[in-house]
C-alpha cells in the first residue's frame, strides 16, 4: 500500500480563514510571481479594497508550499528553502507609538528579550541567518518608521523577504508596489452571494434578483468590505431596497471630492450608508466602540460605553445587530469570546464621536476601565486563575498600551500612567514582556514633574521599585540600583513600609545574581521580615523566599533551602500559584541532584520547564535548562546534555549577560561540559552542542519534557570529572564572588 505523505510543519504566526476567500485567483498567481522577483511586495490601495486578505491569502499559499510534500519524497517546491523558517505576520494598524513598532515585530516573531538591548538589534541578529516571509499589514499611520526598519533589516537579513500591505508605498530601493484593484463584476457578485448566503442560508441568486445585485455591485465599486456590508444588509431588505436606499440617501457622499478617487467615494458611500440604516442606539454604540484598539469583551463595552442614553443592558443586543450588518466581527481567543471592529469602520466612528464632542470622556473612561483590569489583574496573579490572567493581560496589550498614552497626555494625571505601569509588573516580568515594561516605566517616570501631588506618592514608589526589578532582570545593575535607592528613600520620608519592603526585597535580587551571597541573605531576610509585618503575602513575597533560599543552597546550606522552598511550594499548591512555584522547584532539583536524586530533579525540573514556557519567562526557563543538562549528563546521556547545553546558549542572548556573569549559577554549567566533554570529546561535543543552537524554543521545551532516549552511554560510573569541572565543584560550594556588593551600591551600605 502507498504510504501517505506525511505534512511538514511551517513555522509561522498565521490566523485560520474563518471565511473563506472569494475570487483574487489571478492577483494570488502574480503576488506569488512578485514574490519570487523582489525580496519587498508592497500591496496598496484604498481601505476596503481587500489589502488583507488577499497577502494572507498569499501568506498562506507560501506556507504550503513551503510545508512541501511531506516526507515521503516528491519534487522540493523552492519555497521550501527560501521560507524554511517560515511565514510570519505583524499586525501594525494599532500601533500609534513608533517606540513600540519593532517591539510589535518581535512580538510577532515569537522573541522574547530581556536585555537592554535596541529591539531593533534583536530583531536583526535573529532574522540575520534566517529564510522567511514577514508580512507587515497597515503600516500607513507609521509609514516612515516602518519604511526605516524594513530598509535597515533586509540590508542586514539577506534570507528575509517582506510581503507589505497599506495605502501607500514605502518608497525603498528594489520595492516592487502592486496597487490593488476592486474586485471585478462577477468576482463581486460572487463575493456578495457568498456573504449574504452565510448570513441567510434561504438566499439564493436567481434571475430576478441578479440585475439588481448586479447593479449593487457596480454601485459598490467591486470593494470587499463594501459589499461584506452589503451582505449584512440584505438579510433584512431586499437588493432593490438597498440600491434605492444608497441612491436617495447619499447622492452627495457618492459625489464625494472632487480629488477623491472612485473606490473612496464608494467606500464612503457604503460605511455612511451602513451607518444611516442604523438605529440611534447602533450609531451611537459604533462611535463609542472606536475608542477601543484591537480587541474587546463584552464587560468592556459595557462599562465604556453605557450611559443614561446608552443603557447597560442594551448593549449586547446593539453589539448583536453590529455583528448581524458586518460592522463588528467576533472571535474566539485564549481570552474568550471578543469582537473587534475593522480599521475603516473604525476611523468612520471615531469620526462621528469628535463630531458629538464626546471623544475625551470616552478616552478618559476606556483608560478606568482598564486600570481596572489592571488591577484586578494584579490580585488574580496570585490564584487559580494566574494562565488566564497572562491570556488576558496579552489579548488586552493594545488597549492598555492605548490607557497608558492617554494617561501620559494629561501632565497632572501622570500618576495614572505609574500606577498602571507599576501594577502590571507581573506581566513585564512574568510573561516575557521585560522591554515593553521598561519602556512604559521610563516614560512615566520621566514625565514626572512633580505635578501629581504627595498624595500620589504611592504609584511614584510602585513605578521605581517595579523598574528597579525589571532593570535588574535586564542586567542594568546602575539603573536597578538608582530606582530601587530612590524608591527606599521616597519610601521612608512618605512613611510607606511596604515600599520600602518591596525596594530592600529587589536590592537583595540584585545581590545575589552579583554573587554577593552574604549580602543577598541580609537583605532578601529583612524584606521578609517588612512583608510579614505589613500582612503582604503574594508572588513577589514568596519569590522573596525563593531567592532567599538560592542564597543559602549557594553557599551550601541546602536543609535551610529545603526547608524555604517546600514552604513556598506547599503555598503555591494550596493557592493555584505558579509562576513563583516554577523558581522553588528549581531549587529544590538543584538540592536533590546535589543529594544524586536525579529522577527526582529531572521530574522537578520537567515541572519548571513546562511552567515557565507557559508564560514565556526566559530568565526561569534558560535556568532549568542548564540544571536539566547536568542532570541528563548524571543519568549517563553526555550527548543529549551537550545538545541541551547548546540550545540554552541563545535563550542567554535573550536574557542578556550569560548566567549573569555568575559564578553560582555557572557552576552547573561548567560541570555539565566537563563530564560531557570527557564522554563525548570535544569533536562531539561541540557537534551536538551545535545542533542545540539550531532548534526552535518550542521543540527544544518538548525535547526537554520528553527526555532522552532510556539508554544510557556509558555503562557503569561516570569517571571523576577533573580540570573545569573540579572547579566548578570547589564553585559550588565556596564560589569566589565577583563582587562583594552589587554594581552602585554606597560604601558600607548597612543591609535593608
Amino acid at each position: 500500500m502507498r504510504q501517505r505523505p506525511i505534512p511538514r510543519r511551517t513555522p509561522g504566526n498565521l490566523p485560520s480563514d474563518l471565511s473563506g476567500f472569494v475570487g483574487r485567483g489571478g492577483e494570488l498567481s502574480e503576488l506569488g510571481r512578485l514574490l519570487d522577483a523582489s525580496r519587498l511586495v508592497t500591496v496598496t490601495g484604498a481601505g476596503g479594497v481587500g489589502k488583507t486578505r488577499l497577502v494572507l491569502a498569499a501568506a498562506r499559499a507560501v506556507a504550503d508550499a513551503a510545508a512541501g510534500p511531506g516526507e515521503t519524497g516528491g519534487t522540493p517546491d523552492p519555497a521550501q528553502e527560501r521560507y524554511c523558517d517560515g511565514v510570519w505576520l505583524a499586525e501594525l494598524a494599532s500601533v500609534r507609538d513608533p517606540a513600540l513598532l519593532e517591539l510589535t515585530l518581535a512580538e510577532a516573531l515569537g522573541l522574547t528579550d530581556h536585555t537592554t538591548r535596541p529591539p531593533r538589534t534583536v530583531l536583526a541578529e535573529h532574522l540575520a541567518e534566517r529564510r522567511l516571509l514577514l508580512v507587515l499589514d497597515g503600516f500607513e499611520q507609521l509609514v516612515d518608521e516602518t519604511a526605516d526598519l524594513v530598509r535597515d533589516l533586509l540590508r542586514r537579513s539577506p534570507g528575509l523577504r517582506v510581503l507589505a500591505s497599506g495605502r501607500r508605498p514605502l518608497t525603498l530601493d528594489g520595492e516592487l508596489s502592486w496597487p490593488l484593484a476592486p474586485l471585478g463584476p462577477e468576482e463581486a457578485l460572487a463575493l456578495l452571494i457568498e456573504r449574504t448566503s452565510a448570513a441567510d442560508p434561504a438566499f439564493a441568486l436567481t434571475e430576478s434578483n441578479r440585475a439588481e445585485l448586479a447593479e449593487l455591485c457596480a454601485r459598490l465599486d467591486g470593494l470587499p468590505l463594501a459589499l461584506e456590508l452589503a451582505a449584512g444588509r440584505l438579510r433584512t431588505l431586499s437588493p432593490g431596497q438597498v440600491l434605492s436606499r444608497l441612491e436617495d440617501r447619499f447622492a452627495l457622499l457618492t459625489g464625494g471630492s472632487r480629488g477623491a478617487l472612485p473606490r473612496h467615494r464608494a467606500l464612503r458611500t457604503a460605511i455612511g450608508w451602513s451607518h444611516e440604516l442604523c438605529t440611534s442606539g447602533e450609531r451611537l454604540l459604533w462611535a463609542r466602540l472606536s475608542v477601543f484598539a484591537g480587541q474587546f469583551d463584552l464587560d468592556a463595552a459595557e462599562y465604556v460605553c453605557a450611559g443614561p442614553d446608552l443603557p447597560v443592558d442594551s448593549v449586547l443586543d446593539l453589539i448583536g445587530e453590529l455583528l448581524g450588518q458586518s460592522l463588528l466581527v467576533r472571535e474566539e481567543t485564549a481570552a474568550g469570546v471578543r469582537y473587534r471592529m475593522l480599521e475603516s469602520v473604525r476611523i468612520y466612528g471615531a469620526g462621528w464621536l469628535e463630531s458629538l464632542g464626546d471623544a475625551r470622556r470616552l478616552r478618559r473612561r476606556h483608560r478606568d476601565w482598564y486600570m481596572g483590569l489592571a488591577t484586578w489583574c494584579e490580585l488574580d496573579w496570585f490564584s487559580p486563575r494566574q494562565e488566564e490572567v497572562a491570556a488576558l493581560v496579552e489579548a488586552e496589550l493594545a488597549n492598555l498600551r492605548l490607557a497608558l498614552e492617554c494617561c501620559l497626555d494629561e501632565p497632572e494625571e501622570i500618576h495614572l500612567g505609574q500606577y498602571l505601569a507599576g501594577t502590571l509588573w507581573f506581566y513585564w516580568a512574568g510573561c516575557g514582556r521585560l522591554t515593553e515594561g521598561r519602556h512604559w516605566l521610563d516614560r512615566t517616570l520621566e514625565g514626572d514633574l512633580g505635578l501629581a501631588g504627595a498624595e500620589y506618592e504611592s504609584s511614584r514608589l510602585k513605578a521605581l521599585w517595579v523598574l528597579g526589578y525589571v532593570a535588574a532582570l535586564q542586567g542594568d545593575s546602575v539603573a536597578s540600583m538608582s530606582a530601587l535607592y530612590e524608591c527606599r528613600d521616597g519610601a521612608a520620608r512618605s512613611e510607606n513600609p511596604l515600599a520600602a519592603a518591596y525596594a530592600v526585597h529587589r536590592m537583595g535580587c540584585l545581590a545575589l545574581v552579583s554573587d554577593d551571597m552574604t549580602r543577598a541573605g541580609e537583605l532578601l531576610g529583612s524584606a521578609l521580615e517588612r512583608y510579614r509585618e505589613a500582612g503582604e503575602l503574594n508572588s513577589n513575597v514568596l519569590m522573596c523566599q525563593v531567592e532567599l533560599a538560592m542564597a543559602l543552597a549557594f553557599q551550601g546550606e541546602l536543609a535551610g533551602a529545603l526547608t524555604l522552598c517546600r514552604e513556598v511550594r506547599d503555598i503555591c499548591e494550596e493557592r493555584g500559584e505558579r509562576w513563583t512555584k516554577a523558581y522553588a522547584l528549581y531549587v529544590l532539583a538543584y538540592a536533590a541532584l546535589d543529594a544524586g536524586g536525579t529522577a527526582e530533579a529531572r521530574r522537578l525540573l520537567a515541572e519548571c520547564v513546562a511552567i515557565n514556557h507557559t508564560f514565556r519567562d526566559l530568565v526561569g526557563l534558560v535556568l532549568a535548562v542548564e540544571l536539566l543538562a547536568l542532570v541528563t549528563v548524571a543519568e549517563g546521556h553526555p550527548a543529549e546534555a551537550a545538545v541541551l547545553q547548546g540550545a540554552a546558549e541563545p535563550l542567554w542572548d535573550g536574557v542578556g549577560m550569560r548566567l549573569f556573569g555568575s559564578g553560582y549559577f555557572n557552576a552547573p554549567r561548567l560541570m555539565c561540559q566537563e563530564r560531557a566533554g570527557e564522554l563525548l570529546g570535544a569533536e562531539r561535543y561541540a557537534s551536538c552542542a551545535r545542533h542545540g543552537r539550531t532548534l526552535p524554543l518550542d521543540v527544544l521545551v518538548e525535547r526537554a519534557l520528553r527526555g532522552p532516549e532510556p539508554a544510557p552511554v556509558p555503562a557503569g560510573p561516570l569517571p571523576r570529572p577533573r580540570g573545569a569541572a573540579d572547579r566548578a565543584d570547589r564553585l559550588m560550594e565556596h564560589p569566589e564572588p565577583k563582587s562583594r556588593k552589587p554594581a552602585g551600591s554606597p560604601k558600607g551600605e548597612p543591609a535593608g
